[in-house]
């Protein structure tokens, strides 16, 4: 399994850093977690954004969302895509809401808005308790401790496991999306010493509790806020995990399974 990071940026984009967004890629399949502020850019540098096989979103708030908007121009759009984009629906798994949010945010006005339907060019499916494949990859969701409806997920092929927080503040969901995973991708907003409202996000050390609990391989750190120190929260979190631990920069590739991780390249934060 190769996870590249589009955008790590926490709660917003920040200097030369778009904010959430995430590529999983295995045996041919391609899956975006995200399409935060920035993130299409960072998705056409990396790959061509019609070749992916699915979209999650955990949550729809907008550093998590905000360039589904141009993205759908692009499906719609594009004056030569590389197949029909209405034969070929991209699916697109998220909370319940997301088909009202996302025709919301791209109707220009109210009278375009009673007729805005974006099931011409997706798939919508909303998530349940019961996991879900995606070629070849097993997908759990949990509902998590974050305003709104917001999942964490944990992906799975033959060989490998991965465990994303999306927001969340500390929750029992957690631990078991990530238990034995060989990767945690984990949210960590800000420091335990900020002056912080109960849930919503985790710090350094509750991201590195956390990784510590569910005996994971390695622990790296995302969704850091542009105004919190990064080395700090990175201080925090092995201060808790044993493990190793990782400031995710936008551009790395890691290649994970059987508890091996191989970084590849990356740039800014």
């Amino acid at each position: 399994m190769l996870l590249t990071i589009l955008g790590c940026s926490g709660s917003l984009p920040g200097p030369n850093g778009p904010a959430s967004g995430y590529l999983v890629e295995a045996d041919g399949y391609r899956i975006a977690l995200e399409l935060g502020n920035g993130v299409l850019a960072s998705l056409h540098a990396h790959c061509d954004p019609f070749s992916l096989d699915a979209l999650l979103f955990s949550h729809l708030h907008p550093d998590h969302c905000a360039d589904f908007t141009t993205f759908t121009v692009m499906r719609r759009y594009h004056t030569d895509p590389p197949h029909d984009t209405t034969r070929f629906r991209l699916p697109v798994h998220g909370p319940a809401e997301a088909p009202r949010r996302f025709a919301r945010a791209y109707a220009e006005n109210d009278e375009e808005l009673t007729t805005a339907d974006l099931s011409d060019v997706y798939e919508f499916h909303a998530f349940t308790a019961e996991p879900f494949r995606i070629g070849p990859f097993e997908i759990t969701t949990a509902r998590v401790d974050h305003p709104g409806e917001a999942y964490g997920f944990r992906i799975a092929t033959e060989g490998a496991s991965l465990a994303y927080t999306g927001d969340s503040g500390p929750c029992a969901a957690l631990r078991s999306l990530a238990c034995g995973v060989d990767v945690l991708l984990s949210e960590a907003t800000w420091t335990h010493a900020d002056d912080r409202p109960p849930g919503t996000h985790l710090s350094g050390v509750q991201a590195g509790e956390l990784a510590a609990a569910a005996g994971v391989g390695k622990l790296l750190l995302t969704h850091v806020a542009p105004w919190t120190d990064a080395e700090a929260v990175l201080a925090e979190a092995r201060s808790r995990f044993d493990g190793p631990v990782e400031l995710v920069r936008r551009g790395q590739g890691h290649t994970v399974g059987a508890r091996a991780v191989r970084v590849i390249g990356g740039h800014g934060t």
